[in-house]
Parts: C-alpha cells; sequence; structure tokens
C-alpha cells in the first residue's frame, strides 16, 4: 500500500498501487469522517495521473513517487480558485515527472548494461484503445527516451493525452508557441523512428504461440522461422541478474542465444503468455519464481524486437494488473 498524504490535522488517505483505495480520514479538512472533494478528484483521476507519468518516466515506481508528490501538493491547494481540477492534476505531476526525469537521466549514465522501461501487467481495455496501447508498448518507449525530457512531456500531453498547447505551456513552464515548436519537432523525431508494429492482434497471437512453442522445445527452426532477419534482443538485468549487455542483432544469433540459454536454466522453465504494456508477450518463470518479463515487437507476422527485462527491481508491477487511463 502506497500512502499518498498526511495532512496536518493528522487524515491520511492510502491507495493501493491498483489504483483500489483504502481511505482512512479526510483531507479535505470535513470533521465527519467522510472523504472531502480533495480525495475524490484525486482518485477519480488517479489511473490517468499515473499513465502520464508512467510514459514521461518509463519506471512505474518513480511514476508511484510521483503521484505521491503530486498528492502532497495537491492536499495543499485552495480547490475555490481550480477552474478545472483535472488540467490542474495533470498540471502538477507533469512539473514532478520532469523533475524525476532529469534524475532518471542522471541515473541512466552509470547503469549496467541497456535500461529497459519497467514492465506492466496491463488489463485487456489497453490493447482495446489502439493510441494508448500503441504509446505504452516497449518499443515506442524506448522511442520516446530519445527525446530530451520537455520534448518528451510536450509529446505525451498533446500526441496521447491531447491535451491543448495552453494546458501544456502552464505545465512544462514555456509559451504556447515555443510548446507548438517543440511538439512539432518531437513529433518529427519520433515518426523518424516510430516501431510500424503489427496492427492484427490474431495474427500477433499466432506469432506468440509458434514463437513460445520454439522457444520451450528448443527448437532451432521453429525459432528462425518466426524472427525477422533483422531482429535486436535487448536484455535488462540492472548488474543484479545476468542478461546481454549489448544489443545482439539477426535471427541466427538471437535464435542460438535463446536455444542456448534454455539449455543452461538451472531449473524448470515456464512460459506463460501476458499482456505486457498494452502488447502481447511473455512471462517467464524459473522454478515458479518470476525470472523475466519478455515483452515481443511483431511486424507482418515477424518477431522484430525482443525485450527481455530481468533486473528484479523492475519487476513488482507483474504480480497484479495496472490499470492505465487517457
Amino acid at each position: 500500500m502506497t500512502v499518498f498524504g498526511e495532512r496536518d490535522e493528522g487524515t491520511t488517505v492510502t491507495l493501493g498501487d491498483d489504483g483500489g483505495d483504502g481511505r482512512r480520514g479526510d483531507t479535505s479538512g470535513r470533521g465527519d469522517g467522510g472523504v472531502g472533494p480533495a480525495t475524490e478528484d484525486f482518485l477519480a483521476h488517479r489511473n490517468l495521473l499515473f499513465t502520464v507519468a508512467y510514459e514521461m518516466l518509463g519506471s512505474a515506481a518513480d511514476a508511484e513517487d510521483v503521484l505521491q508528490e503530486t498528492w502532497l501538493r495537491w492536499a495543499g491547494v485552495d480547490l475555490a480558485g481550480v477552474r478545472d481540477r483535472r488540467a490542474y492534476l495533470v498540471r502538477i505531476t507533469t512539473r514532478q515527472a520532469l523533475t524525476r526525469l532529469r534524475t532518471l537521466g542522471r541515473r541512466k549514465e552509470s547503469y549496467v548494461g541497456s535500461w529497459l522501461p519497467e514492465p506492466l501487467l496491463t488489463s485487456p481495455d489497453v490493447a482495446e484503445d489502439v493510441e494508448l496501447a500503441d504509446s505504452v508498448s516497449m518499443a515506442m518507449m524506448l522511442v520516446m527516451e530519445t527525446l530530451a525530457p520537455t520534448e518528451r512531456a510536450v509529446f505525451v500531453l498533446r500526441e496521447v493525452f491531447d491535451v491543448g498547447y495552453d494546458e501544456i505551456a502552464e505545465a512544462v513552464g514555456k509559451s504556447p508557441a515555443a510548446v507548438r515548436q517543440i511538439a512539432h519537432r518531437a513529433r518529427a523525431h519520433v515518426a523518424a523512428r516510430r516501431p510500424r508494429g503489427d496492427a492484427s492482434r490474431d495474427r500477433t497471437r499466432h506469432a506468440l504461440d509458434a514463437f513460445r512453442r520454439a522457444v520451450e522445445t528448443g527448437d532451432l527452426q521453429g525459432l528462425l522461422d518466426v524472427l525477422a532477419p533483422d531482429v535486436v534482443l535487448l536484455g535488462d538485468g540492472g548488474g543484479i541478474k545476468q542478461a546481454v549487455l549489448r544489443p545482439v542483432v539477426g535471427a541466427d544469433r538471437v535464435a542460438r542465444l535463446l536455444q542456448g540459454g534454455l539449455r543452461k536454466a538451472p531449473g524448470a522453465l515456464t512460459l506463460r503468455p501476458a499482456e505486457v504494456n498494452g502488447r502481447p508477450g511473455l512471462v517467464l518463470h524459473l522454478d515458479g519464481e518470476l525470472d523475466t518479463v519478455l515483452a515481443v515487437r511483431f511486424d507482418d507476422g515477424l518477431v522484430t524486437g525482443l525485450y527481455a527485462v530481468r533486473n528484479p527491481q523492475k519487476l513488482s508491477h507483474m504480480v497484479r494488473e495496472t490499470v492505465l487511463r487517457r
């Protein structure tokens, strides 16, 4: 459970990471023990705020910290002077996420091996929102990593959440004219690198099933049949778990690496399909314990990207579904 804020009156709001609430006391100054307007507004928009923060940061743990900071600031706001509470909350979250994003940038400079976004076990309705699923996919999150912090904030708010330029300007501390220029630059940058992806979920699931069977059986030819010639595998062990330190490129190299990894596994491996960041993926358990989350990118029915997250510090949000909202 995460404690999001405590008022001077000694009252507290406690929220679960999945957006459920365990309400204790009152955060609006009401004395009857009920939930006040500030709490209701925060709870109503919590999943949206988490999604904004996560898309900006690529880290669910840091997004949760940003929500706590957002709550602490929101709890002290005079609501009588707030015209649009949703916009105000998004503004606070964006500012806090920008501050955190710059700190993360320094952290990543000393990260061991490839840094991958923290994977999320997402609910089926995320996949049904094509634009949202695309924006939180592992491949797209990595593209957004190439943007400067302000560019990323502007891109996320404008392209994913359709926030107006004036509101974005308030959130990032720029003029509306400057925000328009930043948005244009960020849009062009992303367009040049945007993963195309596979539009057919049926074809994607069929390819995922074929890939899973080939991995489980160690079928080298089966792997080569489903891997694109230029497939790329990235691994993130964070210096805690063994993982490839550099990208592995090419169907033959990736297939042999996967085949060899299975043979060397120090226990019983199981692969289960799961919705990872709005896309079909796989979760690998070793002797019943969560070991690796494998996000998969497909193009034209072939695997073009494999993102293997093994860092145990990044796997906590694979225990239960995370609700994302636009």
